[in-house]
């Protein structure tokens, strides 16, 4: 396996959560276990397939894990690991500075 180089800190953060829903996903994680379908309501915009790759992503490299239950349908739930709560506080203040500036990107359609 080839050894990837970053150029700094950052780069490394973003190759690892970076994609459309990753910080999504995880931000929704951090106090909860969810389902598939559960996820998949808290990201319409997401295609299943997308979200399951994303899933996927966020699990090899260690954020996530799941939980199979032997039922008839399976049931499925994703919940954040020790290595995934490590990004509790960056996620928190990437909310936090959201919550600051996204008022000037609201769309007024009232009128």
């Amino acid at each position: 396996m080839k050894e990837r180089l970053f150029n700094c800190p950052v780069e490394a953060l973003i190759s690892k959560i970076g994609g459309k829903y990753k910080p999504i996903i995880l931000w929704y994680l951090i106090d909860n276990t969810l389902r598939f379908n559960e996820l998949q309501k808290l990201l319409p915009q997401a295609t299943p397939k997308m979200l399951s790759q994303q899933l996927k992503e966020l699990q090899k490299s260690g954020f996530i894990a799941k939980n199979i239950y032997p039922t008839v349908p399976p049931k499925t739930e994703y919940y954040l690991t020790e290595y995934g709560k490590s990004l509790e506080t960056i996620l928190n203040e990437m909310c936090n500075w959201g919550e600051t500036y996204m008022s000037d990107y609201i769309v007024d359609n009232t009128q």
